[in-house]
């Protein structure tokens, strides 16, 4: 088989996106939806994740509108904090500040509270983070309880955030929280099933900066 070790960045790029599309063929996605189911396809070769994206209340829409005003950006794991590309957020939103990503996992507050009531230190982070989630963008994409427990607030606190990216993965707790997530009326993206993982959280809100120039679905 033939290499070409000359080819640029930007040209496999295109050449991915042109085999994604023509092995995809028809679908039912809008163009917008369709940025970013692609961009998950790119990222695992796996045509499958399409069938399992559930884009619920205008997500896309209410994700850059939440940009727009420098919402802050909620993480379940340092994994998608380190993801998130501060540059490419600053292109799109030149005033995005890199103090308004937030995980807090490994705060000694946290910590204790984790200890002191033997529960993850994820839904810890969530339960005392409660000031940042009105109109945040929060991203999961490892712990289905902070899933599962923001969708509790949601329900019975009515702490509202802007978007909800549900994506962690497993086998405990995963399909249900995202179900409960489902059940609500906050805009929100969810891989359904037990399939997720943070890369896949990042790769989906970065896919939503592509969408400037696409109309929303």
């Amino acid at each position: 088989m033939k290499i070409d070790w000359n080819m640029p960045p930007e040209e496999i790029e295109r050449e991915s996106f042109r085999r994604i599309e023509a092995e995809m063929g028809p679908h039912p996605f809008s163009p917008a939806q369709w940025i970013i189911v692609r961009r998950l396809i790119h990222a695992t070769a796996d045509f499958s994740l399409a069938q399992d994206l559930h884009f619920g209340h205008s997500p896309i829409e209410a994700g850059l509108e939440a940009l727009r005003r420098g919402a802050p950006i909620f993480c379940d794991s340092n994994m998608i904090r380190g993801g998130l590309s501060l540059p490419r957020l600053r292109r799109a939103f030149p005033g995005y500040k890199p103090d308004s990503i937030h995980c807090r996992v490994a705060d000694p507050k946290v910590m204790a509270m984790a200890r002191e009531r033997r529960i993850a230190r994820s839904l810890a982070a969530l339960e005392l983070s409660r000031n940042l989630l009105a109109g945040c963008i929060l991203l999961v994409g490892n712990a289905p309880l902070v899933l599962a427990g923001a969708a509790r607030m949601i329900q019975e606190e009515n702490l509202r955030p802007a978007l909800v990216i549900g994506m962690p993965v497993g086998f405990v707790h995963v399909v249900e929280s995202k179900e409960m997530i489902m059940e609500t009326s906050v805009p929100h993206i969810v891989l359904k099933g037990r399939r997720g993982g943070s890369p896949l959280a990042v790769a989906t809100l970065h896919a939503i900066l592509e969408n400037l120039d696409v109309p929303s679905a």
